[in-house]
């Protein structure tokens, strides 16, 4: 009995074999991913918990405690919120001059100490600096992970590693929910607060146990070596080419992406009580009602984020994000402008569906998480990433201000939000002046 010799063996030879990640890579992914699960559950926090904060709060502030104006002074703090969460341009360069490590574990501390310092606001007042204050921490967590997994990760795994990082923030939904059914529900809203210095805990670990990517330390050491007059900081240097296009054009395309998330996030738990109340449920099973919809609408983020990869890799990142951008605007538009106004007993069931069909083409936000570190170089990219997603929340900030109006002077939530997906529109167009980088490695 003869053998074949080994090189002409079929199969073994052209299997690819990925990169295994080592022990830092595996700590340093799960801290990012921990940092922002526990983001996303700060972010629901307060929603979950407005109305008993406020109601217990505003008479100790001066202000009688009725509907009106737990509504407004929520939409305040709300908009304090966004501010703080729009100011996380300042984490980057402290990122690229500090390292990513660092500035990850400050984010992290920064929200969940001010988050934990609520559980004790004796008024309003104190309540909006503290969610100001942990706003500016939440809204630097994306930029620094998204920043760290891009670096530390082997080139083949890194894209995939960015999917995985934007579950995290729809799992705290998960969470936020859990313990609101068990502790807030048990202890207030207080309690909830309290919830959140969890993070410390990840905070610490960060420092403690995950190094800094070889890319930025090589390049840090690089950068000792230029003299002090000749160096430009990182938020100059990407207003200058070649980065200036890039920035512009990321900037736009996540402040799209944003104006999304407030039509589907923010408005889609009042929609399901709106809808369950018509349907004859009462306050209560509303309630449970919107819970369940926001569950499905996680769900379906998460198995969007999963799959955004996979179709960037294949078909290239501008083709994606322009899938994942229309199927964001027909289904805003099914949900808020069609199926909303369906009879009642029909709505709901319908808006349901149509619901999870929103949240896969909410996972375009993977895309940013994989494309933006491959626009910049190591001395700009958190920088460069911390910027581009502050001016998509100021702008959306400013286009879900503008909806709130237009809710109040129509008299219905669903025709203004279904207009949102104008903006999705226009995203498409902006697409094309993006630079294409699939296939092309993270640049030094």
């Amino acid at each position: 009995m003869s053998y074949a010799p080994a090189a002409s063996l079929p199969a073994v030879t052209g299997v690819r074999q990925r990169t295994p990640l080592n022990r830092q890579q595996i700590i340093g992914f799960w801290a990012a991913w921990a940092g922002w699960m526990l983001d996303g559950m700060d972010s629901v926090i307060y929603a979950l918990v407005l109305s008993p904060a406020l109601t217990e709060l505003l008479p100790k502030s001066g202000m009688a405690a009725t509907a009106a104006n737990v509504g407004q002074v929520g939409s305040i703090m709300f908009a304090l919120f966004l501010i703080g969460w729009g100011m996380s341009f300042i984490w980057g360069p402290i990122a690229d001059r500090f390292g990513r490590t660092k500035a990850l574990a400050a984010t992290v501390l920064v929200y969940a100490v001010f988050t934990g310092a609520a559980a004790f606001a004796q008024d309003i007042w104190q309540l909006a600096a503290f969610r100001f204050l942990a706003g500016v921490g939440v809204g630097g967590e994306w930029a620094m992970a998204g920043t760290y997994v891009a670096e530390a990760w082997p080139e083949d795994r890194r894209k995939m590693g960015a999917g995985y990082l934007q579950t995290g923030y729809y799992f705290g939904f998960f969470v936020a929910a859990t313990l609101n059914y068990t502790i807030g529900a048990t202890y207030g809203w207080r309690a909830m607060f309290l919830c959140g210095l969890v993070p410390v805990v990840v905070s610490i670990i960060t420092v403690l146990k995950v190094k800094e990517p070889e890319r930025w330390e090589r390049k840090r050491h690089e950068e000792k070596l230029i003299p002090a007059s000749q160096r430009r900081g990182p938020l100059a240097q990407i207003f200058r080419p070649p980065y200036l296009g890039r920035t512009v054009v990321m900037s736009a395309l996540l402040a799209v992406a944003v104006i999304g998330l407030w039509a589907g996030a923010v408005y889609e738990p009042t929609a399901l009580i709106t809808l369950a109340k018509a349907q004859g449920m009462d306050a209560a099973a509303a309630a449970h009602m919107a819970s369940y919809g926001t569950a499905l609408l996680s769900i379906g983020t998460i198995l969007g984020c999963l799959a955004l990869p996979l179709l960037a890799e294949r078909i290239g990142r501008r083709p994606t994000l322009a899938i994942y951008f229309a199927g964001m605007a027909l289904s805003i538009v099914l949900a808020f402008g069609w199926a909303f106004y369906l009879p009642p007993g029909t709505a709901l069931p319908v808006f349901m569906v149509v619901l999870f069909f929103l949240g896969i083409a909410g996972g375009n936000f993977a895309v940013f998480s994989l494309w933006l570190p491959e626009l910049f170089g190591t001395e700009v990219r958190a920088s460069a990433f911390a910027f581009c997603t502050s001016v998509g929340r100021f702008v959306g900030a400013g286009v879900n201000f503008a909806l709130a109006g237009a809710v109040k002077s129509m008299g219905t939530l669903g025709t203004p939000v279904a207009f949102t997906a104008i903006a999705f529109g226009i995203g498409l167009l902006i697409i094309p002046f993006a630079r294409e980088t699939r296939g092309k490695p993270l640049p030094d």
